[in-house]
């Protein structure tokens, strides 16, 4: 894949997601090429006529200010690109804004399905209050290579427990879950062992890759078209409600707390993970 150098005003943006107040991405574009990626909506804004996931752009800026501008904040790293991917070994952009963080006073949280993040375990160590998070929806390698190029889940469970093992707090991020074909509860005891949270999210079909999805269903799980014509469709709730549910009495019977739309739970290091749903996006609350 070929990559090209852009140069960005800023490297971090102000952000309406929940959980954080700066989001930054290293990157245009992303060479995981996730099937179901909602950032694809960046094409229009890249110049590039190629498929989402067949260009990368690596971007420059001006070093950060000192004196603390950004103490205090919170940045997210990957909400529109895998700051991990491929990429990253060479042009190490995300390990250069990792830098700059250093000593800042912002709370860093770093979302990936790479384990080349451990690459940068030395200063992610000397971040305080750092998460990193792994995004995965499966247990199963097949259906993981018919979604996404990224590393596989045992390379991403792997990754967890050494980060988790060197004091680093971790996330499970188990999205998009796919109706009838994610396991949440067995992804939820994969990982429960190595995280610190587990975030759930829905799948959430719009643009143009809604019809791709629905497709690939038709064609590999003919069985499942009903609910996800029910789903996507026409707009029927109950699968999720249904699945919430089953979870939160999966969660107490496991002793686990189970919290709608609050990432904010502080717990000992060595706790329980907390797990978390963000299944209505359009409930979901600023911090």
């Amino acid at each position: 894949m070929d990559v090209r150098e852009i140069e960005a005003k800023s490297i971090l943006s102000k952000s309406n997601l929940p959980v954080c107040d700066y989001s930054a991405n290293p990157y245009v574009g992303c060479s995981h090429a996730c099937r179901y990626c909602y950032a694809s909506f960046m094409k229009r804004f890249s110049g590039h006529d190629e498929p989402w996931g067949q260009f990368v752009d690596a971007k420059t800026w001006k070093p950060l200010a000192s004196g603390g501008k950004y103490r205090g904040k919170q940045v997210f790293l990957g909400s529109v690109c895998d700051p991990y991917m491929l990429e990253e070994a060479v042009w190490k952009r995300t390990r250069a804004l990792l830098e700059q963080l250093v000593g800042s006073g912002v709370e860093v949280s770093v979302q990936t399905k790479s384990d080349l993040v451990l690459r940068d375990l030395d200063l992610l160590q000397q971040l305080p209050g750092v998460r990193v998070g792994f995004s995965m929806n499966t247990l199963d390698e097949g259906f993981r290579a018919d979604m996404d190029k990224a590393a596989s889940i045992e390379r991403r469970l792997a990754a967890m427990a050494e980060l988790h093992d060197a004091g680093i707090r971790t996330t499970c991020f188990i999205s998009p879950i796919f109706p009838g074909i994610t396991d949440v509860t067995a992804i939820i005891e994969a990982a429960r062992a190595s995280c610190n949270l587990v975030w759930l999210e829905n799948l959430n079909l719009r643009g143009g890759f809604k019809a791709d999805i629905l497709g690939y269903i038709a064609e590999r799980h003919p069985d499942l078209v009903p609910l996800y014509d029910a789903i996507y469709r026409k707009g029927d709730r109950s699968y999720w409600q249904a699945l919430d549910g089953e979870i939160r009495v999966w969660a107490a019977r496991e002793g686990l707390d189970y919290v709608r739309n609050d990432d904010t739970v502080r717990r000992p290091f060595d706790a329980p993970p907390v797990i978390v749903n963000y299944f209505y996006h359009e409930e979901v609350r600023k911090r």
